[in-house]
């Protein structure tokens, strides 16, 4: 007992001991100081801009307060070693607090050294009642998205059909007003030519086609380069895009259950419906037998099966698919306990070539008498892409 008491009047003295030594800012009581977190901002820059502001909110600061502001940058040190952020020449300043407790300061791409993209600096403030830091780093004034029909992404196909990079030019200072040069080759070695319609101006995005006929035999990649300038500052982003054989863009599963309101299924926005429904493009009705919806199939629409293999709906070759349909013995019915389960099928839903839909569906599970679940994919043109959801 003894010695527990002992060691714990040791803990109390050195926690009271360490309290005591804390640096800790004390009014002229004695009482700990409080104080406020200092802020920055940026403007930021970008490669087509020449210069950026900072501005540090000091809230410990009183006005008329004196500071240095002064940009680091990662350098070699004089005595060598590693590169290590030490102030960059020429860029010290003297500031004064407003009344605000704000200070600003600009600095230009001379004064900084910033060329490329990800150069960056950190600005410090410097005072006897605050200090504040930012870090600015260069960034790109363009972005692209990946190839997109309307609002979808898509990985480019080969078919003759087009989709469209959305280039967009934000420069950090202004609205961008000039122009986007595009190009591209194909294969390492290929040469660079305009991509048709570059340059491209007016309203941003800046949409650059790009189609599954732009790719030669037997080259699959194609690079492609986009240019925005202002002034004699020039901003180049790039993309790579590897082209694949034609596909059923879309993959979605469904139960349909005999009776009630999952009778049927409406394909193209995977919505359980009635077997009566106007948009049953698939549905069951006396028996686990599928077939087109009873009141769709009236309203003139049509909807086809042909058997394939496992292997095609893994494959998931679009091309391959509607030649084996073409090819096949066609029926108006699947059963989904013959075979493999698993279906190439063909839903004629309008007068428009769009209005053609091609697709695999393969029986996932089946419960007698009860229900029948299964995938599908679907969507073999970019104009379904608008369609389907």
């Amino acid at each position: 007992m003894k010695n527990f008491i002992y060691i714990l009047c040791v803990l109390i003295f050195v926690v009271s001991c360490q309290e005591d030594n804390l640096d800790i800012p004390r009014d002229e009581n004695g009482n700990a100081v409080l104080t406020d977190v200092s802020s920055t901002t940026s403007t930021g820059i970008s490669t087509l801009d020449n210069e950026f502001t900072v501005t540090a909110t000091l809230p410990n600061a009183k006005a008329g307060d004196v500071f240095t502001v002064e940009c680091l940058q990662l350098q070699l040190h004089p005595e060598g070693g590693n590169n290590q952020l030490l102030p960059l020449a020429g860029t010290q300043k003297t500031l004064t607090v407003g009344s605000d407790k704000k200070v600003s300061v600009t600095y230009n791409r001379t004064q900084t050294k910033l060329n490329l993209p990800t150069n960056y600096v950190t600005v410090t403030f410097a005072g006897a009642t605050d200090h504040a830091k930012q870090k600015v780093e260069m960034g790109y004034a363009s972005t692209t998205t990946k190839p997109k029909v309307g609002t979808k992404e898509v990985d480019v196909a080969r078919t003759a059909e087009t989709a469209y990079f959305n280039v967009t030019v934000v420069p950090k200072s202004a609205a961008y007003t000039g122009t986007l040069v595009a190009k591209r080759k194909n294969g390492t070695n290929g040469t660079w030519v305009n991509v048709a319609g570059s340059p491209f101006s007016g309203t941003q995005p800046f949409l650059v086609p790009i189609s599954g006929n732009d790719f030669a035999a037997g080259k699959d990649t194609m690079f492609y380069s986009f240019t925005a300038a202002a002034g004699t500052y020039t901003d180049e982003i790039k993309s790579t895009i590897i082209v694949r054989d034609p596909y059923f863009f879309l993959k979605k599963s469904a139960i349909l259950t005999l009776g009630g309101s999952s009778s049927g299924r409406n394909l193209l926005i995977n919505a359980a419906v009635a077997e009566n429904a106007p948009t049953a493009h698939i549905a069951v009705s006396g028996s686990l037998i599928l077939k087109g919806g009873s009141v769709w199939l009236g309203a003139g629409h049509s909807i086809q099966f042909v058997p394939t293999t496992l292997a095609m709906y893994e494959a998931n070759n679009s091309n391959n698919a509607i030649a084996a349909f073409e090819a096949g013995v066609k029926s108006t019915t699947a059963d989904p306990i013959a075979g493999q389960g698993i279906y190439v099928f063909k839903i004629v839903n309008g007068a428009a070539p769009a209005d053609v839909y091609y697709g695999l569906l393969k029986i996932t599970n089946v419960v007698p008498g009860i229900s029948v679940a299964f995938e599908y994919r679907i969507g073999n043109q970019y104009a379904h892409l608008l369609v389907i959801q």
